[in-house]
């Protein structure tokens, strides 16, 4: 596959690099550019990704951030049983459990929530960093909800982490988990709330927080063309979003703001 020339592979991490060393010198610099090309698309072209993954699978099977690298583009393929394989055979290759909960979620990936659920609570939980440990609850939440536990879901994701007012790289993700697992119990009114702190604590858009609160709080957006031709507009100005409910005060975080964290969960709690 062709390598843009702007990419030239000291692009990766050192410690690739540092992996990378082991292979002939030529060799070790594509297999380096196929992988700064794979990070590169995983996020807007999966596809292109993954034959790049695979031209470094390739090259260089043995280094086991190739393998680790063709894990997370099948992944994001949804190859998951690809995608498991890969994994296992980074971590016997480093014996690090770094990529127990995203393997875990592979097993999810392949309709089998149980296996999860027993990954979740293995030894090897413990020996993840607090940002891992997150990661490992969001996955056995997701498979309580594959298996209609919607409550159980709840309760998983209730910990210190979301009780919380500091604001991690994993913040914005569990309160989104948190919000939309009450969304799905019915429970209306909280999972706005928590919607609301979502979008507080996503500072650099990875969810979709504010468009479900908008939805909750029955904002329509209108597309600015398609009104604009409704209305025999000529200035294609664009068109405000509107609210159903006649409210404009066009407030979409709420006043929940000053509330307690704590307080919120502890409520939960007691619900649960």
């Amino acid at each position: 596959m062709p390598i843009p020339e702007d990419v030239t592979g000291d692009e990766i991490d050192k410690d690739v690099r540092q992996e990378l060393q082991s292979l002939p010198k030529t060799l070790a610099e594509d297999v380096a550019k196929n992988l700064v090309m794979v990070a590169r698309l995983i996020d807007e072209d999966p596809e292109g990704a993954y034959g790049y993954s695979k031209v470094a699978l390739r090259l260089a099977s043995r280094v086991a951030a190739v393998r680790e690298a063709a894990g997370f583009a099948a992944y994001a393929n949804q190859k998951y049983s690809e995608a498991l394989a890969e994994f296992r055979a980074a971590r016997r290759m480093t014996g690090s459990v770094e990529l127990w909960p995203v393997m875990a979620d592979c097993e999810r990936g392949l309709g089998r929530p149980e296996k999860a659920l027993d990954m979740a609570g293995a030894p090897e939980v413990h020996k993840l960093d607090k940002a891992g440990q997150v990661e490992m609850r969001l996955v056995a939440a997701g498979a309580r909800r594959d298996m209609g536990q919607l409550d159980a879901a709840i309760v998983t994701l209730q910990s210190p982490e979301l009780a919380s007012n500091s604001v991690q790289p994993w913040t914005a993700r569990l309160r989104y988990a948190y919000a939309d697992a009450l969304l799905a119990a019915g429970r209306e009114s909280e999972a706005r709330e928590w919607f609301a702190k979502a979008v507080e604590a996503d500072r650099d858009g990875s969810t979709d927080a504010s468009d479900r609160l908008a939805e909750l709080d029955g904002v329509e957006f209108v597309d600015a063309l398609d009104a604009t031709e409704t209305e025999g507009g000529e200035n294609g100005e664009a068109v405000r979003a509107s609210d159903k409910d006649g409210d404009d005060d066009g407030d979409e975080n709420g006043d929940d703001g000053d509330d307690d964290v704590d307080k919120d969960i502890d409520k939960d709690i007691d619900k649960d």
